[in-house]
């Protein structure tokens, strides 16, 4: 007998991606051949290395995971839901494999765990602190990173094109601040994952020293006249970006950002404490977040070019992550929630729930920007949400607390689904 388990309810080899959240699966008997009862029970399980990633399982939509699920399975081929859910996160591209094992009638002795009737091989996907990345994952993503640029030739010169003086009014200075960017690094990560599956958007913690990051093997050391510095074995050597090689990034007053945090930027406890309404919390846009881009002189200090260094993605992916954390710490997914986003008929265009979202609507002109860059946001195999032309509400349950088919495939290290 075989089985055939399916990951995001999906065959592809694309989707066997999972990360806090529970992800829908199915399981369906694919050979019968050596049963001849109208169902089996089959026990799934966990298999990894002591390096590997973990996951749990579940029968329902709601309940606790446990580390084995056992399920009754037709032999007729239809297929049975339940869920997986990432318990411990991956270093390695799908370091996990899910044993689904059977024990068959009658007399025969076989193993206690029973037979071997499928597995799948999946990864915990998840978004890590740069510090803590192995040199593996630091290489796998600098690597990503570099082929999207490709060398000023590739997609990623519409991530550049989209962060800019002209586009400013629809991604700062009002409420819509944090969900745009949400977007945008997630439309960026998606692109990576197209090249390298198990790359995820690391984030610098920019209130703590990050000895790991500003090195050469990763994202660079400031040398003379601030331009950035690599090793030779780093393919973020050849960064073009407007037709010019290069990043130009130094700390400004003898800062050095791998054995100090930011001067002046608050801590992450002071930003959790800014309120537990979304009008208060998103004052973060001035401190931190704007003040750890301008702990710098070059290209991350200004709006117009903070886009061409490698280094804003992973500020930025740690003011996600600090919305994130303060969305779990005050439950403040659900949009129909006041305190969870900032309702105004007041806001600026772009920044009102029921708004759909520039670049990725494709509206230019009027109080849009007068292009729209490139084109609609990527699509996930292992999710559908938050769609091709997000609105601003669709970026607030991003782990589906509130609806599960808003998941949209990212979690972080330190903010868990429960």
């Amino acid at each position: 007998m075989k089985v055939e388990l399916q990951i995001n309810n999906s065959t592809s080899a694309g989707a066997r991606y999972v990360g806090w959240a529970p992800s829908p699966c199915r399981i369906r008997v694919t050979d019968p051949s050596g049963t001849i009862a109208r169902t089996v029970d089959v026990t799934l399980s966990n298999v990894s290395a002591a390096t590997g990633g973990v996951v749990i399982f579940r029968k329902g939509s709601t309940g606790r995971f446990s580390s084995t699920l056992t399920l009754t399975v037709p032999t007729n081929g239809k297929t049975v839901p339940f869920f997986v859910a990432g318990s411990k996160a991956s270093i390695n591209d799908r370091d996990v494999t899910i044993e689904a094992r059977a024990k068959p009638s009658g007399p025969i002795i076989v193993p206690i765990k029973g037979i071997l009737v499928g597995s799948i091989k999946v990864m915990v996907r998840i978004r890590k602190n740069a510090e803590a990345l192995t040199s593996g994952e630091r290489d796998r993503f600098v690597s990503a990173f570099a082929t999207l640029n490709d060398q000023g030739a590739g997609r990623f010169a519409d991530f550049r094109s989209m962060h800019t003086f002209v586009s400013q009014p629809q991604a700062h200075g009002a409420p819509g601040f944090l969900p745009w960017h949400r977007a945008y690094l997630l439309d960026l990560e998606r692109e990576l994952q197209a090249i390298d599956r198990s790359v995820a958007l690391p984030y610098w913690r920019f209130d703590a020293a990050a000895p790991n990051l500003f090195t050469q093997d990763f994202i660079g050391t400031s040398g003379p006249n601030g331009a950035v510095q690599f090793s030779n074995t780093n393919p973020l050597q050849f960064w073009v970006t407007d037709g010019v090689q290069g990043i130009t990034r130094s700390p400004r007053n003898n800062w050095n950002p791998a054995t100090q945090p930011g001067p002046t930027v608050i801590t992450e406890a002071q930003t959790l404490a800014l309120g537990a309404n979304y009008a208060a919390f998103v004052g973060m846009e001035g401190n931190p977040h704007g003040t750890a881009h301008t702990r710098w002189d070059g290209f991350i200090r200004s709006i117009d070019t903070a886009a061409k260094d490698p280094l804003f993605f992973l500020l930025h992916c740690n003011v996600d992550r600090l919305w994130a954390k303060w969305q779990r710490q005050n439950a403040r997914f659900d949009s129909t929630v006041a305190a969870s986003f900032t309702g105004d008929p007041n806001n600026p265009i772009g920044h009102n729930l029921n708004d759909t979202m520039w670049p990725w609507n494709g509206v230019t002109g009027g109080s849009r920007p007068p292009t729209a860059p490139g084109g609609s946001l990527a699509s996930s195999p292992c999710v559908t949400a938050p769609g091709a032309q997000p609105q601003v509400k669709s970026m607030l349950d991003y782990h589906g607390a509130v609806d599960a088919t808003a998941r949209e495939g990212f979690d972080y290290d330190d903010v868990k689904f429960v």
